[in-house]
């Protein structure tokens, strides 16, 4: 069986039945469903519990905390103890240090009322990398109401296997595990929770709706490689707010598919800023809409607020994008659109993206640049950025260069300009 370790759930589910995935060595990722977890073992009531609700404590599955034995089972069989209760139920991470492995805590469950995963431990994640079958550590996955919270860290241990993380040299690398994954969830709550270096993105949300996350803490490196805060994609209406996120890569990205996202209160940096892409590497990918982030700061980061499509894309949209009230605190490149995006070691078509970006406004962006270009707008010369609004951009120039002003450029975008133009606007 494989293990790994890591942080502190706190599950809130309404769902019909229940599995649970761990990993063995020799690759085999097993999915334990309803009956198999044997009879549930009541923890009585604990701090914060509901009144009527069951707990279920790992300890009393046999979990060891330490941070030495592998405590996936444990972990797994709790759960589908919880998952398949047809009461109100809590599933208990208690404080202490857990080594657990790959494991998928599986829905839909029995319980009329959302399940609760409360996690005050801290749970490390195993090393060898070997040990995962797919690139994810903790999955919640097909779940009708989640609270994940508790206070609790997730441990990725990264920095133990960053060494073989060669993404940025090579497209086609294999992806080291992401943290925390939330698939095809709905009315889900993640709250309270610490993330520290995952090996890759620290929380990924795919084909989630009506999903909140709040007062998250989440950190690596800046060196560290594709360590992206927190990834959305094909996912609807879900809230980021109140969270501090210093990585090396994107403190937020938003992939295709996604639609109404919220993001705001969040501190990012460093970091390379919060992201709208990249969009078009794949075919049929779907459009992105409804994307509002306000009331934010960035320091120190490579990029501020940035969408990113590649060059030779197959078709898709863009639309409907609000950044305002923003802080920018010695940002390289705040305001950017990059339809070129290419990084190194990527092979790139040279045809234009196909990607058409429309309806992005800028308002109320304020600070400092580390760059000389404090707006740099790129846009396809076979589809140019349509209805792009900047009002009230107020950026001072604080990098080493003798530069008394900042720039902007603008290529293949119409665009209009209002209130204060610092720098001068292009035309």
């Amino acid at each position: 069986m494989a293990t790994a370790r890591g942080i502190i759930l706190y599950s809130f589910l309404l769902c019909s039945f229940a599995l649970v995935s761990s990993r063995a060595n020799a690759g085999y990722h097993p999915r334990v469903g309803r009956g198999q977890g044997g009879v549930a073992q009541h923890g009585g009531r604990g701090r914060g519990s509901i009144p009527g609700e069951t707990i279920f404590n790992v300890l009393q599955y046999g979990a060891k905390p330490g941070g030495k034995k592998d405590s996936t089972e444990a972990f797994m069989k709790a759960w589908v103890a919880a998952c398949h209760w047809r009461g109100k139920a809590r599933l208990l991470i208690p404080q202490g240090i857990f080594l657990i492995g790959q494991v998928t805590f599986q829905g839909p469950c029995n319980s009329p009322t959302p399940i609760i995963v409360q996690v005050a431990a801290t749970l490390k994640a195993v090393t060898d990398i070997s040990e995962f079958a797919s690139p994810e550590w903790v999955t919640f996955e097909d779940i009708n109401g989640l609270i994940v919270t508790g206070g609790g860290t997730f441990d990725g241990q990264g920095d133990v296997v960053w060494k073989y993380n060669d993404c940025r040299k090579n497209s086609n690398c294999q992806l080291l595990p992401t943290s925390i994954k939330f698939n095809s969830i709905t009315n889900g709550n993640l709250r309270g929770i610490n993330s520290v270096n995952a090996k890759s993105f620290h929380i990924a949300m795919n084909r989630c709706q009506n999903f909140r996350a709040f007062g998250l803490h989440i950190i690596a490196p800046e060196d560290s490689p594709n360590t992206d805060g927190i990834h959305i994609s094909s996912s609807n209406f879900v809230k980021v707010s109140k969270s501090i996120i210093s990585t090396g890569d994107d403190c937020i990205s938003i992939g295709q598919g996604s639609t109404n996202i919220s993001i705001n209160k969040v501190t990012c940096g460093p970091g390379h800023g919060i992201s709208i892409g990249s969009l078009g590497k794949y075919p049929d990918e779907k459009d992105v809409m409804g994307i509002i982030v306000k009331n934010s700061t960035l320091m120190n980061t490579d990029n501020g607020l940035r969408i990113k499509t590649w060059p030779g894309s197959p078709p898709s949209q863009a639309s409907g994008i609000l950044f305002q009230d923003i802080i920018m605190k010695n940002v390289k490149n705040p305001i950017i659109i990059d339809q070129l995006y290419c990084p190194s070691g990527s092979s790139c078509r040279t045809q234009p993206s196909r990607v058409r970006i429309s309806n992005i406004h800028y308002r109320n962006i304020r600070g400092t640049s580390s760059s000389p270009l404090g707006v740099n707008l790129m846009c396809s010369p076979q589809f140019p950025c349509q209805n792009v609004e900047l009002f009230d951009i107020n950026l001072r120039y604080s990098g080493k260069r003798r530069v008394s002003t900042l720039t902007s450029s603008c290529s293949n975008v119409k665009a209009g300009f209002g209130g204060v133009q610092i720098p001068p606007p292009c035309r």
